[in-house]
């Protein structure tokens, strides 16, 4: 229980404070109307990289078991932004396009890491 407590919790709570963070620079910056996509560009390939790292290491774990994390993922993700960006902020007009790409990237990540780690496992004869 203590594992998949440390692999939803810590890096979705992680990736979306990177982001916010991000957002809360480029709010005040000339791309204030494009962050959500400047966000997107830079830190989906951090994204995957990270989620890559963090998992590289670990024993064959099933396909459920990633999709449970990218479930995770995408709650923290839609909790959070409503907690301290639409009501923290009032910003009715948050939810962009570029917003659900990112909640759909959020599952999509760690469910497609998985399948590459457990094809690279299964054709290195783990």
């Amino acid at each position: 229980m203590q594992r998949i407590f440390k692999d939803t919790a810590g890096p979705g709570t992680f990736f979306w404070l990177i982001g916010y963070l991000a957002g809360m620079v480029l709010f005040f910056t000339p791309f204030k109307s494009s962050m959500g996509w400047i966000i997107f560009v830079f830190f989906t390939p951090v994204t995957i990289l990270i989620t890559w790292w963090w998992f590289r290491q670990r024993e064959h774990l099933p396909l459920q078991y990633y999709a449970g994390v990218g479930v995770c993922w995408v709650l923290i993700a839609v909790v959070l932004d409503y907690l301290f960006i639409v009501t923290l902020f009032g910003s009715t007009a948050y939810y962009a396009p570029d917003v659900y790409v990112y909640y759909v990237l959020m599952f999509l990540i760690p469910v497609g890491v998985g399948m590459y780690l457990n094809r690279k496992k299964a054709s290195d004869g783990e």
